[in-house]
């Protein structure tokens, strides 16, 4: 019997699942305007776990599910002392990472801010029917929760996706093998990063294809957030391998879904902001992540340091 392809039946399931979801607003007329976005755009976060999971249920029939999820990132790594500290670090330093993307484009003049007036958020909140609450109470509670709850809250529908692409995907583009075998070469682990972030990036156009996140953009979006995906896939993606776990790549996917919209809180109404230009998903925000991406070793810990690490693991499942 032809052995089945692990890596086709989880990009079948994945893309097939997303456009399956997303058919409601494509079929609606309403397209990004229809009230089931959120809901379809949260059920399709889902879809790349059901990947995974498809791969174990055809193609890795005779693994134990805790086997399984150990290799696929599901545990805290080989030392959870690092596996924390990187999570946390990472908890933290992705909306840092949102709020300097903000900031460059306010310097090269990519966003004119009004951060006395929140012009831009009090015109949303006006089009949408009002709020019970003062715009100043409802930015800083909102500020608030991006950087301290939203991740956490943010974690079951990012680990529908990072158990997917990275927990499976780039694992796999690396050779399949565990994690904790010898390193691959810098170059191939950048090069399974950039394919894994592509692939990441063009499972989102059944939502891209039809304008979201740069609505000016129209079907164009589909193409300009593969770039972002990319670099922040390697980010993520370097957390996952440098860790053995894919849980700091799910706080941090939480936090930049929660953060992105930032520019949307700060902005000035009558200087509407070009989202292909500025903000974190936006050419400046794409520098900004360039440099963090430019700035990182090799995500493979030094044999000195993995012995360490062995030395502190306490995880009965390495990733």
């Amino acid at each position: 019997m032809r052995r089945v392809n692990d890596l086709a039946v989880f990009l079948v399931v994945a893309f097939g699942g997303a456009w399956l979801v997303a058919l409601p607003l494509w079929l609606g007329g309403s397209g990004l305007a229809t009230p089931a976005l959120m809901p379809v755009a949260t059920a399709m976060m889902f879809t790349p776990s059901l990947g995974v999971l498809a791969v174990w249920l055809i193609c890795r029939r005779g693994t134990p599910f805790r086997e399984w999820a150990g290799r696929t990132g599901l545990g805290l790594g080989p030392a959870r002392g690092r596996t924390f500290k990187v999570l946390a670090a990472t908890w933290v330093g992705t909306p840092l990472l949102v709020l300097a993307a903000l900031a460059v484009s306010a310097l090269v003049g990519a966003v004119r801010l009004d951060l006395g007036g929140l012009s831009l958020f009090r015109a949303g909140l006006e089009a949408a029917g009002g709020a019970p609450l003062p715009p100043e109470t409802l930015a800083v509670a909102q500020l608030v929760s991006a950087i301290v709850v939203a991740p956490l809250l943010n974690a079951i529908p990012s680990l529908g996706e990072e158990w997917g692409w990275r927990g499976y995907l780039l694992p796999r583009l690396l050779g399949g093998a565990a994690l904790d075998a010898a390193p691959r070469p810098t170059r191939i682990v950048w090069r399974a990063m950039l394919v894994s972030g592509v692939i990441w990036g063009l499972w989102h156009a059944p939502l891209t294809l039809l304008g979201y996140n740069y609505p000016n953009l129209g079907p164009w979006a589909a193409l300009m957030f593969v770039g972002a995906c990319v670099l922040l896939g390697a980010i993520f993606g370097w957390v996952r391998l440098r860790t053995g776990s894919v849980w700091p790549a799910v706080v941090g996917h939480g936090a930049f879904n929660a953060s992105a919209g930032l520019i949307l809180l700060v902005g000035d109404a009558a200087y509407p902001p070009n989202l292909a230009l500025a903000g974190a998903t936006g050419v400046v925000g794409w520098a900004v992540l360039a440099v963090v991406v430019a700035v990182l070793r090799s995500p493979y810990r030094s044999r000195g340091q993995a012995a360490g690490d062995a030395a502190d693991a306490a995880s009965p499942v390495s990733g």
